[in-house]
Parts: C-alpha cells; structure tokens; sequence
C-alpha cells in the first residue's frame, strides 16, 4: 500500500465496457477485472477499490458458503433484499438504505442469497438488485467482523452520507467502520437538479447505481457508469432525473 501519485485526471468508464459473469440464477457486471474469467492486468483495482460487482440475483438463488480473507466487503442493496449468513454466527437481512459491512479477516465463510420469504407456498417474486465493493483493509489477520445499520432517513437529506469509513475524522461520524483509516465510502440519493461536491483525494471513484448524473468537466454519467479521480476532486455531480450515487474517497493506493 502506498501513496504515489499519478498526474491529475479523470477516467470515465461507461457501463457498457464492463466484463460481466450470466448465469442462470446471476446477471453481475464488473469494473474491475479481480475474480473474472479474463483477468485484466490493466484493470485490477483503482486506489483501494477491488472490486465494485453490480449484482443481480433471481428469486430463491444467491451465492453459496463461501471463503474470504483480509477483505473489507461492503454490500449496498439497491433493490429486494440479501439474506446474509457467515460462519462467526451472523445473519441478517440486507436491504435499500441499510448500510452493512463485513471484514473477512483472518478468514471466514458467507453466503448471500435472495430467499427472504422463502417458504414451501411462498417463493420469493422479484430479484435483488445490489452493489458489493472490495477494499483492502490496512492490518491483516484482524477478527472478522460484521456490522449493518440503516440510514435512510439520513439519505433523504440528498447530500453525500458517510456510508463506511476507517479515517479518523469520521470516528462516531459514520454509519460503519472498516478496517483502512485511508478509505471512505458516501452514498447520495439525489432528485432531479439537487447536486453534492465531491471530496479532494489522490483517488476518487464514482458510481453511478441508479438513473443520471452531469459530473463538472466530463458531461452525462449513466447509470452503471463510473470516473475515476486521480489527484483531484472538488467536482459538482447534478442529478438530470432521481438518482443515487456511491463515492469512495481513498488517500491510499494498493500494488498488486
């Protein structure tokens, strides 16, 4: 993990040039290559993002038991809901305007399906739409962890609200911890012309998880589209129809 700077600039990806993984039950879309059946050694993370997965899963499906370790995992459901389990005895419900985290540490094992209401009769209708982010934490081998809380009354304010964050001055501020004191995560559900600023940081990026968005300097973000900041920030984002926006401001890069 280091700090070195590139020169100053900002890299649109537009959605359409994302890998993505279709299976029956999974439509996931990818901006980074990390986990993909065609690795890209030019598009393995930016700052300490490694992954930032749109996932969409189908009624009475989802991801099985399985491992992670030393990992920072944000899950942020943009519609339905996320049945979570991990082998440290969590389990919860995931779901639009609850912010939930869980570090992986020194390992541990999880499932994520779309079975809320699952029942003999009742068979979940509808799928689930979320965004799952990957960052690296600063300290290895940390206790894994879990921890969630719903903020959507926070995010009717339409401004940036600290979603996760290690860094000291978010201390009591946010809605989660995670493990990198380099890292931040805001979420801004937006209205037709309402606008936030964007923070300064060596590494910025932005999604764009639901409608449109005119970014200062570099024209229309759509949904499912991304920039990427490096050695900059201060740009003014403005919703052109309802929308909401995830923001990760890192002060750190990683080399992989």
């Amino acid at each position: 993990m280091g700090g070195t700077l590139l020169a100053p600039g900002v890299e649109v990806r537009r959605a359409d040039g994302r890998q993505s993984s279709r299976l029956s039950w999974l439509d996931s879309k990818h901006s980074f290559s990390l986990g993909t059946s065609r690795p890209d050694p030019a598009n393995t993370h930016h700052g300490l993002l490694l992954v930032n997965n749109e996932d969409l899963v189908q009624p009475g499906t989802g991801f099985e038991t399985h491992p992670h370790r030393d990992m920072e995992i944000v899950t942020w459901v943009l519609q339905g809901s996320l049945v979570h389990q991990d082998s440290s005895g969590h389990s919860g419900v995931i779901y639009p305007g609850l912010a939930q985290r869980m570090s992986a540490g020194t390992g541990i094992l999880h499932s994520e399906k779309n079975d809320t209401h699952r029942s003999a009769d009742r068979p979940p209708a509808d799928p689930v739409h979320f965004v799952q982010m990957w960052v690296v934490p600063d300290e290895v081998g940390v206790t894994p962890g879990y921890e969630q809380l719903e903020i959507d009354a926070e995010l009717l304010s339409g401004g940036l609200v600290t979603v996760a964050s290690g860094m000291d001055r978010h201390r009591g501020a946010s809605a989660i911890r995670i493990h990198n004191r380099h890292a931040a995560l805001y979420a801004a559900r937006l209205g037709p012309g309402q606008h936030v600023t964007l923070p300064e940081a060596p590494y910025l990026h932005l999604f764009v998880a639901r409608g449109s968005v005119d970014l200062e300097g570099a024209g229309t973000l759509h949904e499912g589209d991304a920039a990427r900041f490096t050695a900059t920030g201060g740009h003014r984002v403005r919703a052109s129809v309802p929308a909401e926006i995830l923001v990760w401001e890192m002060h750190a890069t990683v080399t992989l």
